[in-house]
């Protein structure tokens, strides 16, 4: 059966006149008179539109207004908030705004507001470019985010009057990127409602369902919430604890989560009692736990001090869980009341503690925010930035600790190569080894709570494109991508030049010969922004170097496909030059080289197979050859019939080895009952090696025959 909307409930209507009255109780008069006058200008702009309600559309603005003036913001963030929709939905400009109401408000404003869609974009393009954007105003203002936050969490209130489809869209971006932001920034107000508001229109029948359940429950549950709550009262008015003492009700999307986790009943969650106990210091929450433990039997391993390490996003209390009274388990949390205010409202919390005109409170979630610029630096699309990011909105987290003794908080299932680049990109970048409580571990070493990680680096050392299959943090995958990307840039400019000089040199040219008047013609003809640009764009194959120099001596020079002269090959090229899979050519073989846009050239041995059906389609290639000095390894395959005997491949892998060789992939298939056929993959510095190799596996006795394969 399909799961539909429940119908709208009442909602409560925001009016001016309340918001004002409000504020009177935490800003001066002056400030609010400003916050007034933004909401006439405000008001003005949106005279004619209604939202799908039918109700005014200023009453939306004003309802985010109330939702920060509900953590007591400052008045230009207020401001921002009344006038967040005017660039994007009216006719106001950025600049009206800017002379009307300061720079400061105008920046707020921009930052919220979405980007005209074009033409070509998907909704998924358009909807990470608008996130990319929001995203680098958050790390100028953080106040940015929190005015989207209120924004989502006012339409999430009122998102049944959309249609089914859209409300589950917007219900799923909710879930999947705003309550994980309003997580990492410790907002726990705002992300429990908006994980419950977005379940309840994504899944609205388990919604219900849980919904229901504990309505059953809640007379029953009440009666030993308050006998269990009086106990712990009772218990620390004995020991003269002042505390504050309150039982709480579970959020139906948590329940849903940890069902879905620990694969637990309905009945099985909800039989969990949780209680938050609020003390004024530190040191009363520790005496406060062991009171409760004196109370009621400790859970083992149940135990958690975020105090002593609190979490990435600042929250700090301690968790433990009690056997009750009638064997069922109860959740206690014990923290301060500025860590409770903290807890609620995260990085908010810290506007009632600010001075002067500070944007940025010091807090371990504003260190996740900056980070999010290395991550969009090593980004090369808005979607793939997205995709870093939502790689970083996850709440399970791993603690440990450098070798100084300090924390670094990273996703669970972190490597030792994502603690690397959470300590920098450089040490990241440069990282070879690592020791994990002073032993050697591969880089691929997932970590553990409580664990000492050291780095070894080394200047020489690059990162490895193999990473990317484990590394689970966003930073680290985009600063690998873009380490590599740029690598990729470096080398493929390196190959263009010498390629676009190739080509002067047979007309007689050189490239300081053409005068830059008639280069700046051919750049701008080409519509590249540098030289660099094009000898990038040549190199990734992107453009036949012929036709550029044809370009700049102003020659005709024919099509793309006729031949060129010959290129030389080092085999240090890196990823802009590859080598056929399918023949694997060696230094000392004919080749020929085969453009493929956006990669480069692929060098072929001249008999392989697939070279002849490409040059007969009349593609793109290149005469090729090999440097005089070449230094380094290549791989080649070996096809090998051998008769049956125990040891066989041992054998043949110690006569490989002895002559300087790896096997770096090896496979067998039975011919008959006798003999069979090995596949290998061998290492070798050129033919002539590779000759010394054949010979010396032909000297034993079970090898038949011995051929080198070039691909069928």
């Amino acid at each position: 059966m399909p799961e539909t909307l429940d119908q709208e409930v009442p909602r409560p209507r925001y009016l001016i006149s309340d918001l004002c009255a409000y504020l009177e109780s935490y800003l001066p008069p002056e400030q609010v008179r400003e916050v007034y006058r933004a909401y006439l200008f405000g008001a003005e702009a949106h005279k004619d539109q209604r939202r799908l309600s039918g109700e005014p559309y200023i009453c939306h603005p004003v309802a985010v207004a109330r939702i920060l003036a509900e953590m007591r913001l400052d008045y230009h963030c207020l401001m921002a908030a009344i006038l967040h929709d005017v660039i994007e939905d009216t006719a106001t400009a950025k600049e009206q705004l800017r002379e009307e109401f300061g720079e400061e408000v105008a920046e707020m404003v921009d930052g919220v507001s979405k980007l005209a869609k074009i033409g070509t974009q998907s909704h998924t393009e358009a909807q990470a470019e608008n996130f990319r954007k929001m995203i680098l105003a958050m790390t100028r203002d953080i106040r940015v985010i929190l005015i989207k936050l209120a924004d989502r969490l006012h339409n999430m209130r009122t998102l049944g009057v959309m249609r089914p489809d859209k409300a589950r869209r917007i219900a799923r971006e909710t879930v999947e990127i705003y309550a994980p932001i309003a997580l990492r920034l410790g907002i726990n107000s705002i992300r429990l409602e908006l994980e419950d508001l977005g379940m309840q229109a994504y899944y609205p029948w388990r919604y219900r369902v849980i919904s229901e359940h504990l309505q059953k429950l809640r007379g029953h549950r009440k009666e030993v919430v308050n006998g269990i709550e009086e106990t712990i009262r009772n218990r620390l008015a004995q020991e003269s604890f002042h505390c504050e003492v309150s039982g709480r009700e579970k959020h139906i999307c948590s329940i849903y989560r940890k069902m879905r986790e620990k694969h637990l009943s309905l009945s099985e969650v909800a039989d969990v009692f949780a209680f938050r106990i609020l003390v004024d210091d530190v040191d009363t929450c520790y005496r406060v736990l062991g009171a409760m433990h004196s109370l009621y039997k400790p859970v083992p391993g149940r135990f958690k001090d975020y105090i002593a390490i609190p979490k990435a996003n600042g929250y700090q209390s301690l968790h433990t869980v009690l056997v009750g009274p009638r064997g069922q388990h109860i959740e206690v949390q014990i923290r301060t009341h500025e860590m409770h205010q903290v807890a609620e409202e995260g990085i908010a919390a810290h506007w009632h503690y600010k001075s002067g005109d500070e944007k940025f409170p010091p807090t371990a979630a504003m260190e996740w925010v900056r980070s999010l610029l290395e991550v969009q630096k090593g980004s090369g699309t808005s979607v793939e930035f997205l995709e870093h990011v939502k790689v970083d909105l996850f709440p399970d987290e791993v603690y440990v600790f450098t070798p100084k003794g300090q924390i670094r908080v990273l996703p669970k299932g972190a490597t030792v190569v994502d603690f690397a680049y959470a300590i920098h990109s450089d040490v990241g970048n440069q990282c070879v080894a690592a020791r994990v409580e002073k032993r050697l571990v591969p880089l691929r070493t997932r970590l553990r709570n409580g664990q000492t990680v050291e780095i070894l680096t080394s200047e020489d050392a690059r990162p490895n494109p193999a990473w990317l299959d484990f590394v689970v943090t966003g930073k680290a995958r985009a600063a690998i991508r873009g380490y590599l990307k740029q690598l990729e840039e470096d080398e493929a400019a390196e190959l263009g030049s010498r390629m676009l000089e190739r080509e002067l040199e047979r007309q007689g040219n050189t490239l300081d010969s053409i005068e830059a008047d008639r280069l700046d013609a051919v750049m701008e003809q080409l519509k590249v922004e540098s030289l660099r640009e094009l000898f990038i764009q040549i190199g990734l194959g992107n453009r036949m170097a012929r036709l550029v120099a044809g370009a700049l001596l102003q020659e005709d020079i024919g099509s793309e496909g006729e031949a060129a002269g010959q290129i030389t090959i080092r085999g240090t090229e890196g990823m802009v030059v590859k080598f056929g899979k399918c023949c694997r050519p060696i230094p000392g073989d004919p080749v020929i080289a085969i453009f493929h846009p956006g990669k480069g050239l692929v060098v072929h041995h001249q008999n392989c197979p697939n070279v002849l059906d490409e040059r007969r389609a009349d593609a793109d290639w290149l005469d090729v050859q090999w440097a005089p000095e070449i230094q380094g390894e290549f791989d080649t395959a070996l096809r090998i019939t051998v008769s049956n005997k125990r040891g066989m491949l041992a054998t043949i892998a110690s006569a490989i080895a002895s002559k300087s060789s790896n096997i770096d992939d090896i496979r067998s298939e039975e011919l008959d009952g006798t003999t069979s056929t090995l596949y290998l993959v061998v290492t070798v510095r050129d033919r002539k090696h590779l000759a010394e190799i054949m010979r010396r596996l032909r000297r034993i006795p079970e090898v038949m025959r011995i051929v080198r394969d070039l691909g069928r």
